[in-house]
Formats: C-alpha cells, sequence, structure tokens
C-alpha cells in the first residue's frame, strides 16, 4: 500500500508544480465525506447529506490545502517569509507550514477577535502576532501594502495558488463518490473556498471525470453578509469567527461562480449557526467550529422550503474543527456541565440510573 503524503502529490498532474519543486506538506486533505445518518431522519426529508469535514487538516482547517500549494510556490520563488490577515484558521496554517519550510510567518490578527483555539496554534507554531485595532478586512488592506514594501509573499486567498491547493477537495469528493452532488454547500467568508471548489468541480467536468456539476449555495452569518447585502458591510459581527468579514477578497470570483451554477447566497443568524453546530456534535458525532456549521443551517433551511428538492444529493463542507473555538462549545453546553459525585459504586450507579 502507498503511503499517502499529501494532496499535492495525489495530484500533481493537475497542479502547478514540476518533477524539481520542494513540496512542503503536513499530509493534508484525503479528509472523510461523512453522510449523516440521522439528521435526515430527524427533519423527516428524503435527502442525502454528506458533510466533508476539513477540521481533520493537521491543523484543523481546509486552510491546510491552500497553505501546502501556496508555501510550496513561495519557496520555489526564493520567498524567506510569508505573510497573511486572518480570523484564525488561516493563521495557524501560514505558521505551521512556514515552520515546516523553514521560512519565517507574519500574521495581522484583529485584536479580541480570534478565537482562543486558533491563537494557541499560532502561538505554539512560533509566527510573528500583530495585533491590530480593526477588524479583518482592515488587516487584508494592510497586508496588501506591507507586502508592496517588503519582501514577504502574501498567502491569503488572493494568492492564485491558495485556490490551486482547495480546489482538491471538489477532486476527492467526485473521487469517492464518482459523481458530483445535486448541491454544494459552504460557508462564506472570504470566499476563496466556494471559489475553489468550483474551479474543481469545473475541472473534473471538462475532462469528463464526472458528468455533472453541483449548484453552488454560498451561506453567511446574518450580521457578517456581504454577498446577501450586495454591498460591503463595514463592521461584520458575528459569533461564527472564521466568516466575520465585511469585504471578500473573492467578491467578483465568487459572484461567477452563483452565476455559473445557478446558485445562491443566503444569511443565517448566530442562533441558527449555533444550533446546526450543536445538531451535528449530538445527533452525528461530528464536532465542527461554529462557522463551519453554516453549511448545514443553509441546507436545511432551503431543504425545508424545497428550494433543495427532495431526493437531491448534498454535500456540506465543514471548514473547521470544534476544538478551534471551545469557548462557545462551552457555553453551549452550560446546562450540562459535569456533576460531581462520590468516589464508589453505588453514587456511579445512581448517576448512571438517573440518565437512563
Amino acid at each position: 500500500m502507498t503511503r499517502y503524503t499529501g494532496l499535492i502529490e495525489r495530484y500533481r498532474s493537475r497542479l502547478p508544480v514540476s518533477a524539481d519543486t520542494r513540496i512542503i506538506s503536513l499530509g493534508e486533505g484525503n479528509t472523510p465525506l461523512i453522510q449523516l445518518q440521522n439528521i435526515p431522519k430527524l427533519i423527516g426529508k428524503d435527502v442525502t447529506i454528506y458533510v466533508k469535514f476539513e477540521g481533520l487538516n493537521p491543523t484543523g482547517s481546509f486552510k491546510d490545502r491552500g497553505m501546502t500549494m501556496a508555501v510550496t510556490k513561495a519557496v520555489e520563488a526564493g520567498s524567506q517569509a510569508i505573510i497573511c490577515a486572518s480570523t484564525g484558521n488561516t493563521s495557524a496554517a501560514a505558521a505551521a507550514y512556514a515552520v515546516r519550510a523553514g521560512i519565517k510567518a507574519f500574521v495581522l490578527i484583529p485584536e479580541g477577535k480570534i478565537a482562543l483555539g486558533k491563537l494557541a496554534q499560532t502561538l505554539m507554531y512560533d509566527a510573528k502576532i500583530i495585533q491590530i485595532n480593526g477588524n479583518f478586512d482592515k488587516g487584508m488592506a494592510l497586508v496588501k501594502e506591507v507586502a508592496e514594501l517588503a519582501p514577504v509573499t502574501i498567502v491569503n486567498s488572493i494568492n492564485p495558488f491558495r485556490i490551486e491547493g482547495q480546489k482538491t477537495a471538489a477532486f476527492e469528493i467526485v473521487d469517492e463518490l464518482g459523481f458530483a452532488p445535486d448541491f454544494h454547500c459552504l460557508p462564506v467568508g472570504n470566499a476563496g473556498n466556494i471559489t475553489a471548489y468550483w474551479k474543481g468541480y469545473k475541472e473534473y467536468a471538462t475532462e469528463r471525470v464526472c458528468g455533472n456539476r453541483p449548484v453552488m449555495c454560498g451561506y453567511q452569518a446574518a450580521g457578517a453578509a456581504p454577498f446577501v447585502a450586495g454591498h460591503a458591510i463595514e463592521n461584520p459581527e458575528t459569533l461564527a469567527t472564521a466568516i466575520r468579514i465585511g469585504n471578500p477578497q473573492s467578491w467578483d470570483l465568487a459572484w461567477a461562480v452563483q452565476k455559473e451554477s445557478g446558485g445562491w447566497f443566503d444569511k443565517f443568524s448566530d442562533e441558527q449557526i449555533l444550533a446546526a453546530q450543536k445538531m451535528l456534535s449530538q445527533f452525528e458525532g461530528v464536532f465542527c467550529e461554529p462557522a463551519s456549521a453554516t453549511s448545514l443551517a443553509g441546507a436545511l433551511h432551503d431543504i425545508s422550503t424545497g428550494k433543495i428538492p427532495e431526493g437531491s444529493t448534498i454535500v456540506c463542507t465543514l471548514t473547521g474543527n470544534g476544538i478551534k473555538d471551545p469557548e462557545i462549545a462551552m457555553k453551549q453546553c452550560a446546562d450540562t456541565q459535569p456533576v460531581t459525585i462520590e468516589a464508589d459504586l453505588d453514587a456511579v450507579k445512581r448517576a448512571i440510573l438517573d440518565v437512563l
């Protein structure tokens, strides 16, 4: 059996690398496509729903797919440092792959607006963290300016190699199912991921690897929904920190995806997003971060209204692991905290029987 060594090696012929390219990899990709068994029964609809659980990438999010390509190409070009603006996941991925490559990572993050798990990761990877008094969008503007003045490579999704890496998730889905889903549902923040999936599906369809392409459904948090509003949001706010972005960098590309695929954008409240996160955990055993659950919240809403018809096959991308944001998870479980009992058999038996 051939050992899996990462998505670039697996899809080398479909990616912009040569035989001499030094691959910077942590074994990313090859994430599970999990068919939901209990939620479709719970909602009483005849649909097949899969979740592409990107939270099982090396740093716990889909960002690793793009980062392996972005850092590989940065190193190939001779870069000694990379830079990004981040709501958390990009900073963790950039820092990890920079360490792997032996180069330096600089990350700009909004002060007080990053989940604890993501900040801890980035610190442990020894990146140079710069906190700004401003949101992601202001950080992104600064990163663009800095890259014009300093010898650093931007690894946000405006870097085209990020999109190349992330498109491989679509390849994996088709390779596993044998076809593309009818609908693909994603959380949308900076909009690089919906752009990348569509690129992957289109390439496979063009090359006759699959005979169909999905309708692409992009879902946002109500407090950070520029695609629904039709314009940038100056001060986006949501508990789903990974998509707290008001001025997406892949704006035009994402609108093209919506038009070409016949898809749509929609928005959901933090309460709806957190309910979907809890539903995935408690009914399917899948623990994703809040932003990830936006894809399921949107899918369930559109199934209930008939916009996604019964009989459909749906894939929802879960972009990050729930461990990324432990504080939100603990607040969600405030009414189910551990009980403390005496350390004896009768007490344990009583505690079990009280539940059963």
